[in-house]
């Protein structure tokens, strides 16, 4: 058997098309919608990850202004920054683009973006808000993986699914949004005692851990989807998820990489970033 795939590019590509559409209408009532990218690093992938946040905001209307600290910034700096661009009437959203300096924590500056312009979910006011079931802006990635599911019609209620990594970036929100849908929901870390045990009795497991070939053939119960969030490069400048190639021949539907939780995470932000435009 091989896995159906489960390609996020029309969905992405309808996304992009909706928000061009309000962005231009934002445009047109003199209120255009403007990203702001605070980025603090000299990692590559980083900055390949940015550029493509930029051209994508350029096709769809929206202006996108990448405020460079340097990998010397220091966490002041970059709480500094973040104040003034949650308090810049003409920014909608903010990114705080990870990784970070050494000595600045994600969950300790995040805080400094006020919820309404947090278009990526990083401030712990909008994680919380997210778990109660509130109204927030989601993570981007975390909100891809559920969105791709749906848009292939998988059912997502009643259903088992089992979240392998824990971070705020993806793992815990994902976990939440699940939830949210009636799924009965798993979540397993570097300490779940035996992970393919746990993993293969989930009719759904995303793979969220940023580790190459972790999920393998024993991890997938034979016809479970599996959404595969990893993005790791590779020595030829390729990108691999974290699902073996081998979890493919025994899962009914998987989601490639590239090509299938990415374009959808970066059109999802420029949605929200409009979203905060309008409100």
């Amino acid at each position: 058997m091989s896995a159906r795939p489960l390609s996020g590019k029309d969905l992405a590509a309808a996304i992009r098309a909706d928000t061009a559409e309000r962005a231009a209408e934002l445009t047109a009532a003199g209120r255009p919608p403007k990203l702001a990218v605070v980025t603090a690093t000299a990692d590559e992938s980083s900055a390949w990850y940015v550029r493509s946040i930029v051209n994508a905001a350029s096709r769809a209307g929206i202006a996108c202004e990448v405020v460079d600290l340097g990998p010397e910034a220091s966490a002041a700096t970059i709480q500094r920054s973040l104040e003034s661009l949650s308090a810049d009437d003409h920014v909608s959203g903010i990114i705080l683009q990870t990784p970070l300096p050494g000595g600045a924590k994600l969950e300790d500056l995040a805080s400094a973006i006020i919820p309404a312009k947090d278009v990526d979910g990083a401030n712990p006011l909008s994680l919380g808000r997210l778990a109660a079931g509130l109204p927030a802006f989601a993570p981007a990635t975390a909100e891809a993986v559920v969105r791709i599911l749906e848009h292939h019609g998988v059912e997502l209620a009643g259903r088992h699914a089992v979240v392998v990594g824990r971070s705020t970036v993806v793992g815990k929100p994902a976990a939440h949004l699940l939830l949210d849908r009636n799924a009965t929901v798993t979540v397993c870390h570097s300490r779940t005692a035996d992970l393919a045990a746990v993993a293969s009795a989930g009719d759904i497991v995303v793979a969220a851990v940023g580790r190459a070939g972790l999920i393998t053939a024993e991890h997938v119960k034979p016809g479970a989807v599996v959404v595969d969030v990893g993005t790791n490069p590779t020595e030829d400048g390729g990108l691999v998820g974290d699902v073996d190639s081998a979890a493919a021949e025994r899962a009914g539907a998987l989601t490639p990489v590239p090509g299938g939780v990415g374009p959808v995470t970066t059109a999802l932000l420029l949605q929200h970033t409009v979203r905060a435009a309008r409100r």
